[in-house]
């Protein structure tokens, strides 16, 4: 799977929120200064060429619904970051994040609970 650059990423956030949207849904979505009509049309072009959207054609417009879902991305982009900066090592990942985010007591504990009821799986 394609990784997305940052508007790219933009745009599937609202389609994926939304479910399936036409360009002028997905432009009110996004944060202000709005981006031009055809530049979103583009990247949504583009992102249907990447597989990442399905387009339906409805009267003189499109209608776009994601092909690839929200949780299928995160986990290949975890993965990526894992490989990348962790030495593909789960232990390492989570200490860093355990270590750098200063996580109280509450959410160590939630993640301890986590990780033992995955071993009891």
């Amino acid at each position: 799977m394609q990784k997305l650059g940052k508007r790219e990423e933009q745009i599937m956030q609202v389609v994926w929120q939304l479910r399936e949207a036409f360009v002028k849904d997905i432009i009110d979505e996004l944060p202000e200064p709005k981006p031009h009509y055809n530049t979103i049309a583009t990247m949504v072009k583009i992102l249907t060429e990447k597989g990442f959207l399905s387009s339906e054609k409805i009267g003189n417009t499109y209608r776009y619904s994601p092909l690839v879902t929200l949780a299928e991305y995160r986990e290949q982009d975890v993965a990526d970051i894992k490989q990348k900066y962790f030495g593909n090592s789960f232990t390492k990942m989570i200490t860093h994040f355990a270590k750098e985010e200063n996580l109280s007591d509450t959410e160590l504990d939630e993640l301890i609970n986590i990780i033992k009821s995955q071993k009891n799986s």
